[in-house]
């Protein structure tokens, strides 16, 4: 198993800066703004770009969580029932009329940012809903496509891109491509 770097401590850093502008400009307010990350990377991920908002217009932004275990398309009932509780998403904020930009750290096929939003719209009704993505590696099974991307990275399918946060991953935080 071969690993070259991406991105380092510093580049990840930029690049989530520079997101938090781009969401920024795009949404003139943040009052209707919920960045929705998706568990479990994403969910750090926005709270990374919460933060950088915030040191950007000094206003909060609204964050939330979602588990997207219970929409996925790859689970059968069987596989269902041997998890220890798979449960529909709960949301602490009423996303209904709101912008949310769910995040993740990797866009792949599609299939987890669509159970993302089945998950969101089978509770709520946004008034959008936007993408942001740290790396875009390609290889859509279904047509989504990020709003904000940090780095697009073309990828054999035989390669891995792993993100490593310092939340989750022994304080390390790099982007790496296995091949």
């Amino acid at each position: 198993m071969v690993e070259n770097i991406l991105m380092d401590e510093m580049a990840i850093n930029r690049t989530l800066k520079r997101i938090a502008h781009e969401i920024l400009e795009r949404n003139k307010t943040l009052e209707d703004v919920v960045l929705v990350g998706i568990k479990t990377r994403g969910e750090y991920l926005a709270n990374r770009i919460a933060t950088k908002i915030k040191e950007i217009e000094g206003h909060e932004v609204a964050v939330d969580y979602v588990d997207i275990t219970f929409y996925r398309d790859d689970l059968t009932h069987a596989t269902v029932s041997d998890e220890p509780e798979v449960t529909e998403a709960t949301f602490s904020h009423d996303l209904t009329g709101k912008k949310v930009v769910i995040v993740d750290d990797v866009l792949y096929t599609g299939r987890t940012v669509r159970a993302a939003m089945d998950a969101i719209l089978d509770q709520h009704r946004p008034s959008h809903i936007q993408l942001a993505i740290l790396v875009d590696r390609g290889h859509r099974e279904l047509p989504i496509r990020a709003d904000f991307v940090g780095k697009n990275v073309p990828t054999a399918k035989t390669e891995r891109i792993a993100v490593r946060l310092s939340e989750v991953d022994n304080g390390e935080d790099q982007v790496v491509i296995v091949k």
